[in-house]
């Protein structure tokens, strides 16, 4: 029993005197303040992501219980705003942490200067590239050049091919295109040289037909006006078309066969598949009347997109068209 309470007593002192020693004291006085910093810092960095997240699936929810076809403008901003907040508070919060770590640990930053100028002076041409980035990533939200769900071509510095996808993510230092294969482009904001963006308020679909010049060029027409007519009760695109499609005639002259050009605008990104859907319509009111296209050649679907509107384009070309 003797032993036992000699043994209590010893460890208790022990340990009294280990909190009362220079490490106790450090931890106590410091040690606790940098890991409450730490675990606070992280909290609140997870906080951020959270309510990040749950702003991008607020925006999500809306538009999947609506009626619209395609995400409107605003939405798309709001989204990639959302991200690059995000992204800006965690960084911002990474800072602070870390300065009011090296604030309790009584690190001299004065006498960090000096060696802090001979690394920035090492690492500037990397840090050059990493700024170009963020100054584009930048302009591209401020200017709404694109956002989240997009679908884009982009021109990038020193690559001869055009990046085309759908807009996934874009941050401040990359943007990240999905395309139709399913690869991931992950392009630094500062290489892109170009951006067309083909869905941006709305777009139109470019159909030229090549019919015969044995072809009787009145039914033909005929034929197309019909099309075009029908075209804003078909199934398939009444709720893509802003307007019924335009037949604009005769577009070119070539040996054996004469190009005919129709045109149809259309809500962003839809271009093709309204594309796709009159080729079909145009095959069939051809071949039904015994029109045949060139061997050689078969209608053509390319997309022209609207280079540029004005605040609230979207809002006024889509209006109600775009409802089901």
């Amino acid at each position: 029993m003797t032993t036992s309470t000699l043994f209590a007593f010893s460890v208790s002192e022990r340990w009294n005197d280990f909190w009362h020693g220079s490490i106790g004291e450090w931890i106590l006085t410091r040690g606790v303040r940098v890991a409450l910093l730490l675990i606070g810092g992280l909290l609140a960095a997870r906080f951020i992501s959270w309510a990040a997240a749950r702003v991008v699936r607020h925006i999500d929810v809306e538009y999947e219980e609506s009626d619209a076809v395609v995400r409107s403008e605003d939405a798309k901003h709001r989204q990639a705003v959302a991200s690059v907040i995000s992204w800006v508070a965690i960084a911002l919060l990474s800072v602070v942490v870390i300065v009011e770590v090296t604030d309790i640990l009584a690190i001299p930053v004065g006498s960090l200067i000096a060696p802090a100028a001979v690394l920035g002076a090492a690492l500037g041409f990397g840090a050059r590239r990493f700024v170009e980035d963020l100054l584009s990533g930048f302009f591209i939200i401020a200017e709404k050049q694109y956002g989240f769900g997009d679908l884009v071509a982009l021109t990038v510095n020193g690559i001869p091919e055009v990046a085309q996808g759908t807009v996934e993510d874009v941050t401040l230092r990359v943007t990240k295109l999905r395309t139709t294969e399913g690869d991931m482009y992950t392009i630094p904001n500062g290489m892109i040289v170009k951006a067309m963006n083909m869905s941006k308020d709305w777009a139109r679909a470019v159909i030229d037909i090549p019919v015969p010049t044995s072809a009787d060029l009145a039914l033909v027409n005929e034929l197309l006006h019909e099309v075009t007519e029908r075209a804003v009760d078909d199934p398939g695109l009444k709720h893509l078309l802003l307007d019924a499609p335009q037949l604009m005639g005769v577009e070119r002259i070539e040996l054996g066969t004469v190009n005919l050009r129709m045109v149809a605008r259309t809500l962003p990104g839809k271009q093709f598949e309204v594309g796709r859907r009159l080729r079909v319509l145009v095959l069939a009111a051809l071949s039904k009347a015994g029109i045949v296209t060139s061997p050689a050649s078969s209608p053509a679907v390319e997309a022209i997109v609207h280079p540029a509107t004005v605040a609230g384009a979207a809002e006024e070309t889509q209006g109600p068209v775009g409802r089901r």
